[in-house]
């Protein structure tokens, strides 16, 4: 019965494909991991995160070279990682973005599609870096900006700020107002044509409260710790 079901008919697992497979996999990890350390745009440690790459592109294209020669080993397998849970949060898209590129290839390198695999990772990551490298052209800015006014100039900074940073802006949105008895804090979200805007903008809103504080924050183009 056990015959008929396949579950004595595994096939044997080539080391040779297998070793193959992993030098690939380790090439396009490496490339993986260069791609992610020098056009990412993410908050965290790029360096230390894209060392995880390498680890989890090779242990998938194991994984997958097992399981596929057994189908017990299949159904195992579904089971054990059934009770699996990362609780390490992705704090941002493209981490795991990147996470899902390395098993996607682990996964192609493992069920023994070596060239579309190769073919498909080269172009994708090909494309990704055209697209990140236009962005870097675009001199236009998206920048959060914290204005904090002290003293009895709050009370009417909200319609003056939001006259200034029109003028000045493409676009801008205002995500936070907080007053307080002796200050009101302004976080704007806005679109500038480029560094120039910036510095009329701060000297303006300078000009029109002066002893107000400015910050601001560059999320995208912000260097990796």
């Amino acid at each position: 019965m056990p015959e008929e079901l396949g579950f004595g008919s595994d096939a044997p697992l080539s080391l040779v494909g297998l070793l193959t497979s992993l030098a690939i996999g380790v090439g396009l990890s490496l490339l993986l991991r260069w791609h992610f350390r020098n056009l990412g745009s993410t908050l965290s440690n790029r360096e230390e995160f894209s060392q995880v790459f390498p680890f989890i592109l090779l242990t998938t294209i194991l994984i997958i070279s097992v399981v596929k020669s057994s189908l017990a080993l299949s159904l195992g397998l579904v089971g054990a990682l059934s009770i699996v849970r990362f609780r390490t949060p992705i704090k941002e898209p493209e981490e795991l973005a990147y996470l899902f590129m390395a098993i996607a290839m682990g996964l192609g390198l493992g069920a023994g599609q070596t060239v579309p695999t190769v073919v498909a990772g080269v172009a994708i990551l090909g494309v990704m870096a055209a697209l990140k490298w236009t962005r870097r052209d675009n001199t236009s800015q998206n920048l959060f900006l914290s204005i904090e006014v002290p003293g009895p100039e709050s009370d009417e900074a909200l319609a003056a700020l939001n006259q200034l940073i029109g003028s000045h802006a493409l676009e801008s949105d205002l995500r936070r107002f907080d007053l307080r008895e002796d200050a009101a804090e302004f976080v704007y979200f806005v679109d500038l044509a480029g560094p120039e805007r910036l510095a009329a903008l701060a000297a303006a809103v300078r000009e029109r409260f002066p002893r107000a504080g400015l910050t601001f924050l560059d999320q995208n183009r912000m260097p990796s710790v």
